[in-house]
C-alpha cells in the first residue's frame, strides 16, 4: 500500500492507535475497516491493499500520526451549565448540557451523531439521530470505547451534523472536514476524557453480572439514583432481575477502570488532549470542583473553544454561569494516565481464557489502593492547607 507503507502503518493497519476510525471514513476506496484487537480496543485494518490508490488521505486525517492538535482555539470560555428541563437534568450524567446542545442543533436543521449502547453486541456505538425521540438513546456516559464507524459511515459531509466524540476522534474528524473544506457544516463536541478501558474487562465483567441478572436486557450508565456525586453507577437489568453497580460499593468495573490498569496504549503514551487542549467547538464534563460540591442534581462543565460553540450554548435551553477556566475544570486530568504497578498483572488476568478471577482482581486493586495511599494523603493535606 503505497502511502501507508511509508507512514509507519503496517500492511494491515496501525497498531495501538486512537481507534477513532476516521481513516476508514475518509478512505475514498472504502478499503479500511475496524475491529477489536487482542488487547480489547478498536483499531483499523485494510481489507484490500491491492485496491489502494495511494491518495494518502488516511494519513492526512489521522490525529495519531500528525503532531499537535487541529484547532488553534481563539476562545476558552468556561461555564457551569444545566438543562432547564428537570427531567433531562435528572436523566443525564451531569447537567444535561450535551443533550440540550444536540436538541437545539436538531431544531436548527442539523442531525446528531452521538453514542448509544448496543445491548445485542455489548458495545458502545455511534449512531445518527434525526429527531428528539432518537436522541434519547444517547443519554448517559458510556465508559467504554465506541465503534465510531457505525455512525460515521452514514454521515454525508454535505449535510449538517453535530458530532460527539472523544478528543482524539474529534481532532481527526476536524482534520478530515478541513481536508474537504466542510468544517462549516459541523459542530464538534468532545469531553474531558480519562481514557478508554479495554473490552476484555467489559466482557468479563458482564459475565459476572449475568450470574446475578440472567441474560442482560438493559444497561443505564451514570445512574443518578443516589445523587450526582455518587453517579459512578450502572443500572443493569436482566431476565431474572437487576443490580445497581456503584463505585462507592466497590464495583469492579469502575474500580479497575479508574485504577488506570486497563487503558489503551495510546491513552498512556500518545494522548495530547488533556485539560484545555481540544479541537472541538465545545468541550463538556462534570463541574465536580469546590464550586458545586453541594449541588446534587448535576452541573456540566462547559468549555467553548469557538464562536460557533458559544452561540450554540447560549441559544440552548440551559442555565449557564461564567467562571474562570481553572475553577470549572478544577478536578479534570491535566496529564495522561500512568501505568500503575499492577498493570502487567491486570493485563495477564484479562487476557487469560475463562471467567474473570474476581478474587485475584480484588487483591490487585487493593494493592494499588495501598500503594496510592501516600499520594492521596498528600493531596488531601494540600487541599486542607489551601
Amino acid at each position: 500500500m503505497h502511502i501507508i507503507m511509508n507512514s509507519n502503518i503496517k500492511a494491515l493497519g496501525i497498531r495501538n492507535c486512537f481507534g477513532c476510525a476516521v481513516c476508514a471514513k475518509a478512505c475514498p476506496e472504502q478499503i479500511i475497516k475496524t475491529r477489536i484487537n487482542e488487547s480489547g480496543f478498536f483499531e483499523p485494518f485494510i481489507i484490500s491493499s491491492s485496491n489502494c490508490i495511494g491518495c494518502g488521505i488516511c494519513v492526512d486525517v489521522c490525529s495519531y500520526l500528525n503532531g499537535g492538535i487541529a484547532l488553534d482555539a481563539g476562545l476558552l470560555d468556561a461555564y457551569a451549565g444545566w438543562s432547564n428541563d428537570d427531567e433531562v437534568r435528572r436523566r443525564c450524567s451531569s447537567g444535561g448540557v450535551g443533550f440540550e446542545l444536540a436538541r437545539t442543533a436538531l431544531t436548527d436543521g442539523y442531525k446528531a451523531c452521538a453514542v448509544r449502547y448496543n445491548i445485542s453486541k455489548n458495545i458502545a456505538e455511534h449512531f445518527i439521530a434525526a429527531n428528539i425521540d432518537e436522541l434519547q438513546f444517547s443519554i448517559g456516559s458510556k465508559y467504554i470505547q465506541s465503534d465510531t464507524l457505525a455512525g460515521m459511515e452514514h454521515i454525508n459531509i454535505n449535510e449538517r451534523y453535530i458530532l460527539f466524540g472523544t478528543p482524539c476522534h474529534i481532532d481527526s474528524y476536524r482534520r478530515y472536514l478541513r481536508r474537504f473544506k466542510k468544517e462549516n457544516n459541523f459542530i464538534l463536541v468532545d469531553f474531558f476524557c480519562h481514557g478508554v478501558p479495554s473490552y476484555l474487562l467489559w466482557n468479563k465483567y458482564l459475565e459476572t453480572k449475568r450470574s446475578e441478572t440472567g441474560e442482560i436486557e438493559h444497561i443505564s450508565w451514570r445512574d443518578k439514583k443516589y445523587g450526582w456525586h455518587d453517579s459512578w453507577a450502572m443500572n443493569i437489568r436482566g431476565k431474572r432481575g437487576g443490580v445497581n453497580a456503584r463505585l462507592s460499593d466497590g464495583d469492579l468495573f469502575f474500580k479497575t477502570f479508574l485504577s488506570d490498569s486497563c487503558l489503551s496504549k495510546a491513552c498512556y503514551d500518545d494522548c495530547k488532549f488533556k485539560f484545555r487542549k481540544s479541537s472541538a467547538d465545545v468541550r463538556l464534563g462534570d463541574a465536580w470542583g469546590q464550586l458545586y460540591q453541594n449541588n446534587y442534581e448535576g452541573v456540566s462543565a462547559v468549555i467553548c473553544l469557538t464562536t460557533k460553540g458559544r452561540e450554540l450554548l447560549k441559544s440552548s435551553n440551559c442555565t449557564i454561569v461564567s467562571h474562570d477556566f481553572n475553577r470549572i475544570a478544577e478536578y479534570q486530568m491535566r496529564s495522561n494516565a500512568k501505568r500503575p504497578v499492577i498493570y502487567a498483572a491486570v493485563q495477564q488476568l484479562l487476557k487469560k481464557d475463562g471467567p474473570l478471577d474476581i478474587n485475584k482482581l480484588k487483591l490487585l486493586l487493593r494493592t494499588h489502593e495501598i500503594l496510592q495511599l501516600p499520594k492521596r494523603i498528600k493531596k488531601k493535606l494540600v487541599k486542607i492547607i489551601k
